[in-house]
């Protein structure tokens, strides 16, 4: 990666409040990926920021730590976001985080997905959950993401994954994270997206004789 800029900032958040917990390690393999390519990695806790979201947008009305999970996520370029399948679906503690935070710390981020999953399917309905609430918040998430099947058997003791092209698989999430976060922040692309703001709206639509 180039040099000549700021790195790459990434926050990972797994939904699993486990002491020992695979999704927190797959969120980990991920980050390591995107610390290989220069970027800063920080895996926020959700442990210590257990907290309904009750609407409720009043400074102060939360607990500092919503307030560290909001500044953390608003100063990072991209997010990796790692989920155990519950039921079909991304956990609730992923959601309540998510619940948390809105476009003043999401819009325009990049996210990388991870799903993990104790059966065959490896949380891809729970993938594509997240990949429309990260539609709704205006973010880009990456093409690429990673689901692990049989999680309960797929790490070793060392917390790495034993099928090493899936290894690889969950730290190329990280890295898409990181190649397209300096893509998008790059000064190629804020002269693209300034001339694309500032260019004239097509006015098509309003032509005489044309059928939309």
């Amino acid at each position: 990666m180039p040099t000549n800029r700021e790195p790459v900032r990434v926050v990972g958040l797994s939904g699993s409040l486990r002491p020992d917990s695979l999704t927190r390690r797959a969120v980990e393999i991920a980050l390591r990926g995107a610390t290989e390519l220069g970027a800063e990695a920080e895996l926020f806790d959700l442990r210590e920021c257990r907290v309904a979201c009750d609407g409720n947008s009043d400074d102060g009305a939360y607990p500092e730590s919503v307030y560290r999970l909001r500044n953390a996520v608003k100063n990072a370029n991209g997010l990796v976001l790692g989920t155990p399948e519950y039921h079909g679906s991304f956990s609730g503690v992923l959601k309540n985080a998510l619940d948390l935070l809105g476009f003043e710390e999401v819009q325009s981020k990049m996210i990388g997905l991870i799903g993990v999953s104790g059966g065959p399917m490896g949380a891809i309905h729970a993938l594509a959950s997240l990949r429309t609430i990260g539609r709704h918040l205006h973010a880009w998430v990456v093409p690429h993401q990673a689901a692990i099947p049989f999680a309960g058997q797929a790490f070793d003791e060392e917390g790495n994954l034993k099928d090493a092209k899936l290894q690889e698989r969950v730290m190329e999430v990280g890295r898409q994270v990181v190649k397209f976060g300096f893509l998008h922040h790059s000064a190629a692309a804020k002269k693209f997206l300034d001339a694309w703001v500032s260019a004239t709206p097509n006015p098509g639509g309003e032509h005489e004789g044309l059928i939309w």
